[in-house]
């Protein structure tokens, strides 16, 4: 942890931070120092051992040579007086086995004795440091042969001594530059130290008293008269800011005075404006309740227009066609009764009319047709019974049964229905809604019977039963895209179409299938109308 990350003071900070440069400075010269110096007596004394083991060597020819063992033991006890030599051995060349064997050794004095090595020559021919100790064999050579080895075994001893009395005196020339440095401290955090705590006690007074009209000394250290200087400038502002803090509050207080007057006159004015408004916005209800109702009998006005247009037609058809009748029996009565009646007379009223009976029948079915249908839109169907409908029976069904009707137009019908999906609703309606798309299809859609095809595309997701009808025929006609679902809406007025088709099928999903239906204005390609039903519990 940081000796800054808590909270703390100036001259702790300041002592602190310098007692720890200093420490780790001293630490890491002193460690560095020790490091080095310790690695050249090591080195020190591998070559002393080294030197040693040569000259060994070197006096042991002789006797190695003419196996005089006894003489080269009484020359190692001379080693007595190295205290870095602990052991000796000498081992000499068997002449018969060709291998090392023991010749003589030396043991310093309170020293116990080591294994014979002859299994390690190879491995100690250069200085091996271990376990506080230097072990090293040299080779004896006499005239270019190896005649035997002398083993050398040195204590590091005196190398410990003098790393424990080295430390010990590191440690307290640490100590001593520590302490010295921590009175140096102390003097130079003083000297840093008391112009701040001058600083603090004048912004304590200042924060207390509200005495803006002090200011900071001069002092011997240039930040910190730096900081005196910001801070007397600091005070010299606030004094101003609060002399016109004080200023402003006379005036905010006249100033709230007139504003309190005015308050009271623009909530008089507002008052006023808002019983105005809400006359206004009484004024417009009533207006929009108005609209509504002509609207309402805009439509129903056109509605009836269409109604009158549709139905008069057959019916001034009809009465056309019984007036001729009527004329042509009267000229048959007189010419009975002036007895001037021929077969030839007879003939031609008899199909004059024929004619004209087949013309009064047809229009007045016509608008017993028309009747009907207008009878269909206007009907309630929420009566029926719902059940459990299998859209793909439904519509093969449907299908089916058109087959007479549709098939001048040989269409292609494909259904895309899952075998498994049924769901709860009203059969006759759904029924009469894909009868009406398919009549209005081979009707409208289609000019021959060449190429054309119907697509049932049907989707169900969790809440909803999506249908999508298809045809490739001519498409809807620009001009009554938007009105295709309004009554009397048809492009073949004249030609058998009473435009109430597609009102119908509108009333059926969205009335007594609670359902609704669009038409997809951006389709490029002939008609798409787009049902979607609701899904009630038995929907699976």
């Amino acid at each position: 942890m940081s000796i800054f990350s808590a909270q703390t003071s100036i001259r702790k900070a300041l002592t602190n931070a310098v007692m720890l440069v200093t420490a780790l400075c001293l630490s890491l010269s002193i460690s560095i120092s020790t490091f080095l110096d310790v690695k050249e007596q090591k080195s020190l004394i591998i070559d002393k051992i080294t030197i040693l083991s040569k000259i060994v060597a070197y006096n042991a020819q002789v006797t190695v040579l003419f196996d005089d063992n006894e003489t080269e033991t009484e020359r190692l006890k001379s080693f007595e007086s190295v205290p870095l030599i602990k052991n000796i051995h000498i081992y000499s060349i068997d002449e018969l086995s060709n291998e090392p064997v023991f010749f003589s050794s030396f043991n310093a004095s309170k020293t116990p004795p080591v294994p014979i090595k002859v299994g390690s020559i190879n491995d100690l021919l250069v200085p091996n440091v271990k376990d506080k100790v230097i072990e090293l064999v040299t080779p004896i050579v006499y005239e270019g042969s190896t005649i035997g080895y002398v083993y050398i075994r040195g204590g590091l001893d005196r190398l410990n001594e003098y790393i424990n009395h080295k430390i010990m005196i590191d440690i307290l020339l640490t100590l001593f530059v520590l302490v010295l440095v921590f009175f140096v401290a102390r003097s130079i955090q003083k000297r840093i130290a008391n112009p701040i705590d001058e600083l603090s006690v004048l912004l304590q007074d200042v924060s207390k008293n509200h005495n803006y009209e002090t200011r900071a000394q001069k002092t011997n250290i240039d930040e910190i008269n730096q900081l005196a200087g910001s801070l007397n400038i600091m005070l010299a502002r606030t004094q101003k800011q609060i002399e016109r803090h004080e200023k402003d509050k006379q005036e905010i207080k006249q100033l709230n005075q007139s504003l309190e007057e005015k308050v009271n006159q623009r909530t008089i004015a507002l008052r006023e404006a808002n019983q105005e408004l809400l006359n206004t916005l009484e004024r417009m209800h009533q207006y929009q309740n108005q609209i509504v109702e002509n609207e309402k009998m805009a439509s129903l006005g056109q509605m009836v227009a269409g109604v009158a247009h549709e139905v008069n037609t057959p019916i001034g058809l009809g009465i056309t066609g019984s007036t001729l009748l009527r004329d042509k029996l009267a000229e048959i009565n007189t010419l009975f009764e002036q007895k001037t009646l021929t077969s030839a007379h007879l003939k031609r009223f008899i199909n004059d009319g024929i004619e004209n009976l087949d013309l009064i029948y047809r229009n007045l079915n016509r608008a017993a047709e028309l009747v009907s249908s207008f009878k269909k839109v206007a009907v309630n169907q929420d009566g029926e019974m719902t059940s459990l409908v299998n859209l793909h029976n439904l519509l093969s069904d449907v299908v089916l049964s058109m087959r007479s009707e549709i098939e001048y137009r040989s269409p292609k019908v494909n259904i895309n229905c899952s075998h498994d999906i049924s769901i709860e609703t009203k059969s006759g309606p759904l029924q009469q809604i894909l009868q009406q798309l398919l009549s209005n299809s081979v009707i409208h859609a289609f000019t021959d019977n060449q190429n054309n095809e119907i697509t049932f595309d049907v989707e169900r997701n969790e809440s909803s039963l999506v249908i999508h009808y298809f045809d490739n025929g001519v498409g809807v006609d620009k001009s009554i895209k938007k009105r295709i679902f309004d009554p009397f809406v048809t492009t073949k007025r004249g030609e058998g179409g009473s435009g109430l088709g597609m009102h119908l099928v509108y009333n059926l999903v969205t009335q007594a299938l609670g359902g609704s239906i669009i038409y997809d204005e951006l389709s490029n390609e002939g008609a798409h109308f787009i049902i979607t039903l609701p899904l009630n519990e038995g929907a699976v």
